[in-house]
């Protein structure tokens, strides 16, 4: 199944993709996650005349795992983990396909990193590593935008990960039945139409089913939250010419088959 949310003016609203049509689902995404099942006969979504939400429009956790691919933590100058680094993004951080991402002056050194999200389907407490697939709903794109200067201030990453809209999500949610294998899903990050990053799920240190049991064995997720799993080395932190986002740029992050995430950087007002 692949979902989208689309905005209206009661607020966010799922519906479902089938081949080239979309169709209001007439549930929720919560009902679905409670089993319910969309209504096959509703309204179609033409989605040249509507917004987009963020696929998770609002999401328990914005979970994060950073350094999960050696040659990003050698880009870093760091070593590779012995364990997951995890931290968060705050509720101000979804943002969703399409949608302007604003740059504050607060910082001049922005940067795009390319994940494949998990989106968690039901509630995970201490479940293992075979257990934890079938608490995953499905999969998203996402952008974990960051401005670095700001990260770097200190040990703690918050304030350079919880600008405002630094978690762009979408445009989809695909389940994992039509997810495919995680291992062999190209992860890319173009950027002006230029790949920055270009590698494959599989290079991950912790696998999804490590990262799930490794979290819910320390605290409980539930459904709807969303676990960003790490990016690639070519993040331009990590590059000889820091080429830092700007306002203009339009970042695009492509994983697997689950869509294109596009969004362009504007000054903040």
């Amino acid at each position: 199944m692949i979902l989208l949310h689309y905005a209206s003016s009661d607020g966010p609203r799922l519906a479902v993709r089938h081949g080239d049509e979309i169709r209001d689902a007439g549930i929720t995404v919560d009902d679905l996650f409670r089993g319910s099942k969309p209504n096959p006969g509703g309204s179609v979504v033409e989605l040249s005349e509507v917004r987009l939400a963020p696929c998770v429009p609002r999401p328990g956790k914005v979970i994060c795992i950073g350094l999960n691919y050696r040659r990003h933590a050698a880009e870093s100058n760091s070593p590779v983990p012995e364990r997951p680094i995890v931290f968060a993004k705050l509720a101000n951080t979804p943002a969703a396909s399409g949608e302007d991402i604003p740059l504050p002056a607060v910082s001049a050194q922005y940067d795009y990193e390319a994940e494949l999200v998990v989106v968690i389907g039901r509630k995970t407490h201490k479940v293992s590593e075979a257990e934890a697939i079938s608490h995953v709903w499905g999969y998203c794109n996402g952008n974990d935008l960051s401005a670095r200067d700001l990260q770097s201030q200190s040990s703690q990453w918050l304030l350079g990960k919880s600008l405002d809209h630094f978690a762009p999500i979408g445009p989809y949610i695909v389940s994992c039945d039509e997810a495919g294998d995680l291992g062999r899903m190209t992860i890319k990050c173009s950027v002006n139409g230029e790949i920055r990053q270009s590698s494959v799920v599989g290079d991950m240190v912790f696998s999804v089913p490590e990262l799930v049991s490794f979290i819910s064995r320390h605290l409980t997720l539930e459904a709807g939250d969303i676990i960003f799993t790490g990016t690639p080395e070519g993040v331009a932190d990590g590059r000889p010419d820091h080429p830092w986002l700007k306002p203009g740029d339009e970042v695009v992050v492509e994983v697997g088959n689950l869509g294109r995430l596009v969004n362009r950087m504007v000054a903040a007002d």
